[in-house]
C-alpha cells in the first residue's frame, strides 16, 4: 500500500514513462477509425483491466473495425465469430476428432484460441454457446474432453450486439452478461466526423494498414501498474457508496428509486468499478485515482448490472437514468 507522497510520485513518474504506448495506440487506431474515441478509451480500458468489454449500437459504427483495429495494433492473435442462431458450442471451443491415420481421437482448437475474440452480434447465439463462453471468460480455460487448457494472456472477449433488431435474438442471461467488465453504448459519430467517414470513403483510397506500435509483454506489464496505482480510503468507500446504492437505495435518500430497481450490483460491480478506476487513471498518466475516474466510468460498470422493475419500464426509466440519479445523490469526497 502506497502511503507517501514521495511513493506516489515515483509511481507517477513509471506510470507517465509506461503509459506512453497509450497515445501510439490511440493514433495507430485513428488511421483507420474516424472519432470513436470513447469506445476506444472503453476498449483499452478492458484491455488493462483484464475485463472483457460488451458493445451495444446500430450497425456501421465501426465497432468490429475498431476491435480488430486494436487487435493489429497489439500484435496479438485475433478471432472473430459469427454469432448465428445455428452455431455449435463445438464451433467456439472446439471438438475432438478421429484421426483415421493415427487411429486415435485429437483434438481441433476451436477459434476461442486467441488473445482477442470478437463475439459479433453474441445475442444471435442460443443459450448453449453463450454458456460456453462462461467458463473461458470466467476461468480463462478451455475444457475439451477430459483435458483443460490454459488460454494465452492478454485474453479479451469484446461482444457486440444491435440493440435495434431483437427477432431471432437470445437475450444474455444475468449470469452471462456480468462477466463482461463494461458495457459500453456506441453513439452515432458526429457531424464533421461522419463528413470525414463520407470523403474517406467517396475517395476510394485504400484503408491504411494497422501497424504494431506494442507488445504483448508491454500490455501485460502495464495491467501489473494499473494495479500499483494509488486508491485512497474515501474513493474506495465512494466505489462502495455508489455500489450499495443500487442495492438500498433508501439508506442513501434516494427513496424515489426504491420501486425502480429490482436487484442492485453484485460485489463483481465493486471489484470492476475500482480497476476500471485505477486503468482510467493510467490512460491519463496518473499514480493515483481521483473521483472523476470514477465517475467517468461507473455507467459502463453499472448500467448491465442493475435490474429494473416493471414500474421503471412502465415509467421510460432505464439503468443509465438510475446510475445518473444515484451519481448525484452520493457525496463526492
Amino acid at each position: 500500500m502506497l502511503q507517501t507522497a514521495e511513493d506516489i510520485r515515483q509511481l507517477n513518474e513509471r506510470i507517465q514513462t509506461a503509459a506512453s504506448f497509450v497515445d501510439r495506440l490511440e493514433a495507430e487506431i485513428s488511421k483507420v477509425i474516424v472519432g470513436q474515441h470513447y469506445m476506444v478509451s472503453r476498449l483499452l480500458i478492458g484491455l488493462l483491466s483484464n475485463g472483457h468489454v460488451l458493445l451495444e449500437g446500430v450497425p456501421g459504427l465501426a465497432k468490429t473495425l475498431s476491435i480488430k483495429s486494436l487487435a493489429q495494433a497489439v500484435n496479438a492473435k485475433f478471432s472473430r465469430i459469427q454469432f448465428t442462431p445455428d452455431l455449435l458450442p463445438a464451433d467456439v471451443i472446439g471438438t475432438m476428432i478421429f484421426n483415421q491415420q493415427k487411429h486415435e481421437f485429437v483434438v481441433r482448437r476451436g477459434p476461442i484460441f486467441a488473445n482477442f475474440i470478437l463475439a459479433d452480434e453474441i445475442n444471435r447465439a442460443p443459450a448453449k454457446v453463450q454458456s460456453a463462453l462462461l467458463e473461458a471468460m470466467q476461468e480463462r480455460q478451455i475444457t475439451i474432453g477430459e483435458t483443460t487448457y490454459k488460454l494465452d494472456e492478454p485474453f479479451l472477449v469484446l461482444a457486440t450486439q444491435n440493440p435495434i433488431d431483437q427477432e431471432g435474438t437470445y437475450p444474455l442471461p444475468e449470469a452471462q452478461i456480468d462477466r463482461f467488465m463494461l458495457k459500453v453504448m456506441i453513439d452515432y459519430p458526429g457531424r464533421e466526423e461522419e463528413l470525414q467517414i463520407v470523403r474517406r470513403n467517396l475517395q476510394g483510397v485504400k484503408t491504411p494498414k494497422v501497424e504494431q506500435v506494442v507488445s504483448t509483454m508491454e500490455i501485460l506489464q502495464a495491467r501489473d501498474l494499473v494495479r500499483q496505482i494509488y486508491m485512497d480510503e474515501k474513493i474506495e468507500n465512494y466505489i462502495l457508496d455508489i455500489v450499495f446504492a443500487t442495492r438500498n437505495p433508501s439508506q442513501f435518500r434516494l427513496d424515489k428509486l426504491t420501486h425502480l430497481i429490482a436487484y442492485g450490483g453484485s460485489p463483481r460491480a465493486s471489484i470492476n468499478l475500482a480497476l476500471a478506476a485505477k486503468a482510467h487513471a493510467f490512460l491519463n498518466k496518473r499514480g493515483y485515482v481521483i473521483p472523476e475516474d470514477v465517475r467517468s466510468i461507473a455507467r459502463d460498470v453499472i448500467r448491465h448490472r442493475i435490474g429494473l422493475t416493471y414500474e421503471a419500464e412502465a415509467e421510460n426509466i432505464n439503468a443509465e437514468n438510475v446510475v445518473d440519479e444515484i451519481l448525484r445523490a452520493i457525496n463526492v469526497p
